[in-house]
């Protein structure tokens, strides 16, 4: 079937309810269309009740509030920031903008997040070298809890503060409470491909409220208590416009709604790509208390010489993508591990062998929230032809 047969399905798109428009028009009515006004003011209290957090500072990009959760944390020159290689580059790009230098670690095969024995050996060789890590930036990565207990407990034993990149993880939660809620900061983004969106945007959380006030002047060109324009130290220009903040608190509505429809659709594709021959919708397993949003359905292909074991065809996750392109279908490659990066060639690695395997089997399947059922057969339809 040629693609031109078919409206094309992406990978993650946004998905609007109307509601949206009434805090948008409000906005425009009152005219409150620069980065202050009430729909900020609502949009922050609404992620404080959902992250279970007293501060938050709507920000311009989950970037934005990357490197400023470093700087407040004391990330600067010549320090070191422990960061997974399994992420999103925006994660290790916010340590380099402090002119640290990020220190990666492997991943562990269950959650696929931060690997706690790769993370000791880490932190104890750094020690060992002079080098104490200034931070750790802990990922969940596509939206599944990592390994809290245990990292938790590590960066507690060597006096590490932590810095939650939950991007990703809007909506999860361990133990009954939010990702994003666990460092000294969190972080959140709202960019198009997120659970929920601003379109572009972030926000940084807290329980402190001096960092949280750290965080609002530094995003405000850092512009000192004055009646003219007078500033001390550098600054960034990134503040969320109120209108933008509005289409946030839209969506903050519809939060229990969008993580329970992508959870249905993981288990959609669990029970529909079951029989297909080497190939698994993975990471299946949550830890015990932990709940993933499951932002994106992910599928790992067997190894090649399991494939042929299986009567399958030989198959990368290039072939299957270029299988569901064929039917106008976007899916996408596990991220690329940072140590794997030309940018990161020179930064410490630990460990290595596991999320380079993830990226060489993996694949992104279509999550929207307003999938249908046509859409999900149309997909398993094009992974189950690939395949026999």
């Amino acid at each position: 079937m040629r693609s031109q047969d078919h409206d094309r399905i992406f990978l993650s798109p946004p998905h609007l309810g109307r509601h949206e428009l009434n805090y948008v028009h409000k906005a425009i009515e009152d005219n409150w269309v620069a980065p202050v006004g009430p729909n900020l003011v609502g949009f922050e209290a609404d992620i404080c009740a959902a992250a279970g957090v007293a501060h938050c500072v709507a920000l311009s990009s989950g970037t934005a509030a990357l490197h400023l959760g470093l700087l407040l944390l004391g990330v600067g020159p010549g320090d070191e920031v422990l960061c997974p290689s399994f992420t999103f580059v925006a994660t290790a790009n916010a340590i380099r903008y402090c002119g640290a230098t990020p220190v990666f670690v492997d991943s562990e095969a269950t959650t696929w997040n931060l690997c706690p024995g790769h993370l000791r050996e880490a932190i104890e060789d750094r020690l060992r070298r002079g080098r104490k890590p200034r931070a750790l930036l802990l990922v969940h990565l596509y939206g599944m809890p990592a390994q809290l207990a245990e990292i938790g407990a590590l960066a507690q034993e060597f006096d590490i503060p932590i810095l939650e990149d939950a991007a990703e993880a809007l909506g999860s939660t361990w133990q009954q409470q939010p990702l994003g809620s666990f460092g000294r900061v969190g972080v959140f983004s709202f960019n198009g491909n997120k659970i929920l969106t601003t379109s572009g945007g972030g926000a940084l959380v807290t329980q402190d409220p001096a960092l949280a006030a750290r965080a609002r002047y530094l995003a405000s060109q850092a512009k000192d208590p004055a009646p003219h324009y007078q500033h001390s130290e550098v600054g960034y220009n990134y503040g969320l416009s109120n209108i933008l903040a509005g289409i946030g608190r839209g969506q903050m509505e519809l939060l229990a709604d969008r993580v329970k429809r992508r959870r249905e659709i993981f288990r959609w594709y669990q029970e529909h790509l079951a029989a297909l021959p080497g190939l698994a919708v993975a990471p299946a397993a949550e830890l015990p208390g932990a709940l993933s949003n499951r932002w994106l359905t992910t599928v790992l292909l067997a190894e090649p010489a399991d494939l042929a074991a299986a009567g399958a065809p030989a198959a990368t996750p290039e072939t299957l993508r270029l299988a569901l392109e064929a039917r106008n279908v976007e899916s996408r490659p596990l991220w690329k591990p940072m140590h794997l990066q030309p940018l990161f060639a020179d930064a410490p690695m630990y460990g290595g062998a596991v999320c380079a395997d993830l990226f060489a089997r993996g694949l992104c399947l279509p999550s929207g929230t307003a999938l249908t059922d046509s859409d999900l057969r149309r997909v398993a339809g094009a992974l189950a032809e690939a395949l026999r």
